[in-house]
């Protein structure tokens, strides 16, 4: 199947023009201050949200409980 009418360079770029990526937001964690995701684990202090702190060991997420 054969398009009929070619797309023009200017209809291309206005389509893409919305394509492009967007840098990732960060934060700061409260309770150990370095830079995180939204909605992710501080690597340090396990924080999430308040009332939420994890521990994952083999990823390296949280505080070391022994």
């Amino acid at each position: 199947m054969i398009p009929t009418h070619r797309v023009t360079s200017g209809r291309t770029r206005r389509r893409r023009a919305h394509q492009a990526l967007k840098a990732k937001t960060s934060t700061t964690c409260p309770l150990s201050g370095q830079t995180k995701q939204h909605h992710r684990a501080c690597a340090e202090s396990g924080f999430v949200r308040p009332g939420l702190v994890i521990s994952v060991p083999k990823l390296g997420i949280g505080p070391k409980r022994d």
